[in-house]
């Protein structure tokens, strides 16, 4: 599912590039990531097929990547959703549910405001008024800096500053990781 205030129009061509044969959605109000504490992309909620969470908010990369000085990713998470696709609720990477619930954490007050002004400078865009949804998104990043996802809707509308903007934000971070480390159980992909 791909979150962006721009809807169809922002997010469309990257579904027609990858030919999904599958039901593909546009969360323009970023409602999940509200819902389930995301604060980056690409994120992976594992949902098995009784519409139960086994694993919740972990960098969804399958591979690697190295761009200099730059890299994230793992080459460990494919192997794990293989394992889980083929031995369900049987794979030794599928939660139960009391450790899927031990992931989610509560909300700073700061973080819950920080939702409530993403959320109205969302739907100040969608009418258009983009000079006061800037100010809401930029209330949003200040109260929780953490959340990738508040800095690139917001950087989606500059895109000449937007890498420049990333780079910045991420050399800040010093030892914190990009993403929440995944727990992932030893052994993986061996």
């Amino acid at each position: 599912m791909a979150q962006d205030t721009g809807g169809e129009a922002a997010a469309g061509s990257f579904y027609d590039a990858a030919s999904a044969t599958f039901t593909t959605l546009i969360d323009t109000r970023h409602t999940v990531s509200a819902l389930y504490d995301m604060v980056n992309v690409p994120t992976a909620v594992l949902i098995n097929e009784r519409g139960v969470i086994v694993r919740q908010d972990e960098a969804a990369y399958t591979r690697r990547y190295e761009f200099g000085e730059l890299s994230f990713g793992t080459d460990e998470y494919l192997p794990a959703v293989r394992d889980w696709v083929a031995n369900g609720s049987d794979s030794v990477y599928a939660l139960g549910t009391r450790e899927v619930v031990a992931g989610f954490r509560p909300r700073t007050s700061d973080e819950a405001l920080a939702d409530a002004n993403f959320r109205l400078a969302t739907q100040l865009h969608l009418l258009g008024e983009a000079e006061l949804a800037t100010r809401y998104w930029e209330t949003a990043q200040r109260l929780n800096p953490d959340s990738w996802n508040y800095h690139r809707q917001d950087w989606s509308f500059t895109p000449d500053e937007a890498g420049t903007n990333w780079v910045a934000k991420f050399e800040r971070l010093g030892d914190k990781p990009y993403y929440r480390p995944m727990d992932l159980p030893e052994g993986v992909g061996e």
